[in-house]
């Protein structure tokens, strides 16, 4: 079986926590979204990019390999993720249910 080129993540971002948390899910606008807190304030897109990067880091991707598809101004945004590893799919629908920590 083929790995997918590409893969559309929706993520509900949570700024301005203590720290960043990457794990649980939000019914939002684009469907189940995988939650994603970070400290970064959402200010400047800073939020943005620590989600991001977070994404990239709980999928085992280079933060290179994720950008932002929809919702720079909002909490719920769509994330395409690059070449995934064939992990990624599994891992993200674990990280969904929250029993991946």
């Amino acid at each position: 079986m083929p790995a997918q080129d590409t893969l559309t993540v929706a993520v509900r971002v949570k700024p301005g926590v203590s720290r960043d948390r990457v794990g649980g899910r939000f019914d939002g606008p684009h469907g189940p979204a995988l939650v994603i807190a970070v400290h970064a304030p959402a200010v400047d897109g800073r939020a943005t990019e620590a989600a991001r990067r977070a994404l990239a880091g709980a999928l085992g991707v280079r933060p290179a390999a994720v950008s932002l598809r929809a919702g720079a101004a909002s909490r719920d945004k769509l994330f395409l993720v690059d070449r995934p590893g064939p992990e990624a799919s599994g891992l993200l629908c674990r990280l969904r249910d929250g029993s991946v920590e």
